[in-house]
């Protein structure tokens, strides 16, 4: 099973935001004692993921769960998810939130299991990396949905990873080679990667000994260009494809002779459809 990325103080923190002061209309309505079920299922073909968040949660707002899938399940339209009881009180509490959990991040992992569906089925194992571009406060469970979806992240953030960008190499005063020297020095156990926007810099930060070429926004013809005017380089970087890569356009790039495709699109895609239905007990 895999592994709650959300502590029960995350957990209960949700709960918190959306019942802050108890169910209004539950307590009105004078039903919160009475005996209930729901399921979840899923309403059309997706990869699940973050159901184990959702039936802690539950089990949070006091219900009993049972879960019949795990995150990384790749399931069909109409898939019992996990089915939950309790007082009607708890099942009010807690199925929205819980709904929403499942769906936004199946949707991120459905878009990711797209994309590497897409190489496997053409026969292409290039690995597939999602960048930090999640939505802030999100970072947890979108780095759970991506590898739901069988790919990996790109970067964690700025802490663990070298990734120079035009946006640093404005204020450097150096040579390429000095300062791949000099950060290689200094951190002789990290890659040094560096992000380029024309052949002209590809060539430039190869012939300085970086490890990895992050090429942004290049084309699927300019990529194939720099891959084979680099091939005979006597140290040729790794090239990562970035910036607007896809379900559509992976295939085409990896053909082309990327080592890596490195893509924000999973962030975007369409939440899951996950379908909640209710049952009283009598």
């Amino acid at each position: 099973m895999h592994q709650i990325v959300l502590t029960d103080t995350q957990l209960h923190a949700l709960l918190h935001e959306d019942v802050p002061y108890g169910d209004l209309t539950t307590a009105t309505l004078n039903i919160g004692e009475a005996s209930g079920q729901l399921t979840f299922s899923a309403r059309n073909a997706m990869t699940v993921c973050a159901i184990e968040e959702a039936a802690r949660l539950l089990e949070l707002a006091g219900l009993s769960v049972t879960l019949h899938c795990q995150s990384g399940m790749a399931v069909e339209a109409g898939t019992l998810l996990l089915h939950a009881q309790g007082k009607v009180c708890s099942l009010h509490r807690g199925w929205k939130i819980a709904q929403i959990l499942v769906e936004t991040t199946s949707g991120i992992a459905s878009a990711m299991a797209q994309i590497v569906g897409e190489l496997a089925q053409a026969g292409l194992n290039t690995p597939v990396a999602c960048t930090r571009k999640n939505l802030p406060g999100t970072k947890a469970l979108s780095c759970k949905a991506i590898r739901a979806g069988g790919g990996s992240m790109h970067r964690l953030g700025l802490s663990e990873t070298i990734l120079i960008f035009p946006e640093h190499r404005l204020f450097l005063h150096e040579s390429p080679a000095e300062t791949v020297m000099r950060l290689k020095a200094a951190l002789p156990e990290k890659k040094i990667v560096v992000e380029v926007k024309d052949m002209e810099s590809a060539r430039t930060w190869a012939d300085a000994g970086v490890d990895v070429l992050q090429l942004e926004k290049f084309s699927v013809h300019t990529l194939a260009d720099c891959a084979q005017q680099l091939s005979a380089h006597h140290r040729r970087p790794s090239l990562a494809a970035a910036g607007g890569v896809n379900a559509q356009n992976a295939v085409a790039y990896a053909k082309a002779g990327a080592d890596l495709l490195v893509t924000s699109a999973p962030y975007y895609a369409k939440p899951a459809d996950v379908q909640v239905t209710f049952t009283a007990e009598r």
